[in-house]
């Protein structure tokens, strides 16, 4: 795959996605965007890469968002389908996706945060949706799930104001799920991905298929629903695989169907 602005990379079931503007502070324009939304296709689509990690190039900057000199200059960007960077409405991808945040998340960056599965950032981390500082607004699903994530109060005081929170703070709220040094947040992130690795990748991503379809539904109505990936799981090599392996006292060994 030919990119310019992502770097891509595939080992041991990870994808590893790099945002590859540091000299912007990785902020993206729309050749970006297609960029994206052609690997996560891809990452979609290969059944043996299980999770991916997605971070930004260099130390500043895990993504400052919109690419607002870009806009200037040739107006609003039209984005894929599949939203900013090709994932804020990519509802569809099943597998778990890591946020690795290695600086400024804000505007596009944040949400592009949001819509992870998990964030591990540096501690020097900040986030925010300072979109209406400049005429805009959180509109690539960040006005709606920031409030699933936090408090509405708290959620509200950050989009009405624009202001950033550090990592400290992102972790107090729920947002994050670990800071660690600035030198050791790509080997966090890789560590949270190889416990993944540890688990049925069916079972992950029927797990997660049946959350976020089940998320704000009654639990009666949620646990009736029905989801493929769960009907694919109970039928599956790996649904035998699993209590073979407990019961001869061994690893499992994954297909992934």
């Amino acid at each position: 795959m030919e990119l310019e602005f992502i770097k891509y990379e595939k080992r041991d079931h990870i994808a590893f996605i790099t945002m590859n503007r540091p000299e912007v502070m990785n902020a993206l324009h729309p050749p970006c965007h297609e960029e994206l939304d052609r690997l996560f296709d891809d990452f979609a689509a290969d059944s043996d890469t299980w999770v991916a990690i997605l971070t930004g190039a260099g130390e500043k900057a895990f993504s400052a968002g919109n690419d607002l000199k870009w806009t200037t200059q040739h107006g609003v960007p039209t984005l894929p389908k599949t939203g900013f960077a090709g994932i804020t409405k990519r509802f569809d991808l099943d597998k778990p996706l890591i946020a690795a945040v290695n600086g400024f998340a804000l505007g596009g960056g944040f949400e592009i945060a949001l819509a992870c599965d998990l964030i591990v950032a540096a501690e020097h981390a900040r986030f925010g949706v300072p979109e209406p500082r400049v005429g805009l607004m959180a509109a690539a699903g960040g006005v709606h799930r920031l409030p699933r994530h936090v408090p509405l109060k708290v959620a509200m005081g950050m989009m009405l104001t624009g202001r950033h929170i550090t990592a400290a703070e992102a972790l107090r709220l729920g947002i994050v799920n670990e800071v660690v040094s600035a030198k050791d947040l790509m080997s966090a992130a890789e560590r949270w991905a190889r416990e993944i690795l540890e688990c049925s990748p069916l079972s992950v991503q029927a797990s997660k298929q049946a959350a976020l379809q089940g998320l704000g539904r009654p639990v009666t109505e949620a646990m009736a629903g029905q989801y493929p990936l769960v009907q694919k799981l109970f039928t599956s090599e790996d649904v035998i695989e699993g209590p073979r392996a407990f019961a001869e006292k061994r690893k499992p060994v994954w297909r992934g169907r």
